[in-house]
């Protein structure tokens, strides 16, 4: 089956690509459990942009979900036809102006595109080869495959347990009793 992505092989990508891709990276960002990473690729590429001349910094919106409930601005970035918003450095309060509180009016074009391909196009834009090995994933979790014959228990269990499996199979009586 042939995918519906063009490969990679292509070295340059168009601007337009470049910012369906941030737009799918952000909202799949909005709705992830580890948002982190997603954000944090949102935000490298467009401060690429903005150094490459490519996208603008237009002023700061008071923010919809401001941490803690207190007040924050963030920063709307124009890229072509897409809006997105960043974080402010302390710099932007001095230089750029406040527009006040986000009117919902403009709407993003809509973008067909998955979340995978989109972080190989910012990969790519930003300069980096993305491995996932085993270092990349969770720390503080055990990733271990289990080979046939191999139990995998917490090792609580194993030592504060006086329990001890039968030397044979529970057997079920299956709607017989015994009078």
């Amino acid at each position: 089956m042939k995918s519906k992505e063009p490969g990679l092989n292509k070295l340059n990508f168009t601007n337009e690509e470049i910012f369906q891709a941030i737009f799918v990276v952000n909202k799949h960002a909005k709705t992830a459990l580890e948002p982190s990473e997603l954000y944090s690729l949102k935000r490298q590429a467009i401060l690429k942009l903005i150094d490459k001349g490519i996208a603008k910094k237009v002023g700061l919106h008071f923010s919809n979900n401001p941490r803690s409930s207190k007040q924050q601005s963030d920063v709307l970035i124009a890229c072509g036809e897409f809006f997105f918003h960043i974080p402010p450095l302390k710099e932007d309060f001095k230089l750029l102006p406040h527009l006040g509180i986000l009117e919902n009016t403009h709407r993003n074009p809509k973008v067909s595109m998955s979340l995978s391909y989109a972080k190989k196009i910012l990969h790519h834009f930003l300069g980096k080869a993305k491995v996932n090995t085993e270092s990349n994933l969770k720390t503080g979790t055990t990733h271990r495959r289990n080979t046939p014959g191999q139990f995998s228990r917490p090792t609580s269990y194993l030592s504060n347990s006086t329990f001890t499996f039968p030397s044979e199979p529970i057997r079920k009586n299956k709607g017989k009793h015994n009078k």
